[in-house]
């Protein structure tokens, strides 16, 4: 199993296309309070100063918040097709061949706290981001690779896991007697 940067998927003619692709962006409200924010310190830094140097901290600190933002929100969740039907699990620059999946679920948002504090094994690769919710896990079954699963969070949990070929995980059902 290799974890390093890959082209990324090819269309028809090349030998891989994607089946299913998400991007993590921020919250569209994190962007006026960021923009809203910078102003005001572009404001405390522009009192006192006359001139061109007066519009200086407005050229400056403007493009941070955008790029920072930008930045948070370059995840992405990709499940790859090759023409030989092989099925890749693509997170950032980390791949993961399907082959080595023995199983995976789908973490709620009620249980993500445990999953990545107290039941959090260390030689685990997690992908998270606060502001997604749910996450899936996906427990590899590699004997090369001592990562013993992947942690990735996921708006469509559902999605990824039917694009990787794996269904999802339901819920175990209750007696009723």
């Amino acid at each position: 199993m290799s974890k390093q940067p890959q082209p990324a998927a090819r269309a028809h003619n090349g030998e891989t296309r994607p089946s299913y692709s998400e991007r993590l962006w921020v919250p569209v409200w994190w962007w006026p309070i960021a923009v809203a924010v910078t102003m005001l310190l572009a404001a405390e830094i522009h009192m006192g100063a006359p001139g061109i140097r007066a519009w200086l901290p407005y050229l400056v600190l403007l493009p941070l918040p955008i790029w920072v933002l930008l930045w948070l929100s370059r995840l992405r969740v990709e499940v790859t097709t090759d023409a030989d039907d092989g099925r890749e699990l693509r997170i950032g620059r980390a791949h993961l061949p399907v082959e080595v999946i023995s199983r995976a679920a789908v973490v709620p948002a009620t249980a993500k706290s445990a999953a990545l504090g107290r039941q959090l094994d260390p030689a685990a690769y997690v992908q998270h981001r606060p502001w997604v919710k749910p996450m899936i896990v996906v427990v590899l079954d590699d004997a090369d690779d001592p990562t013993p699963y992947w942690l990735i969070s996921t708006r469509h949990p559902d999605r990824v896991l039917a694009a990787l070929g794996l269904g999802t995980a339901s819920e175990p059902e209750h007696d009723k007697t």
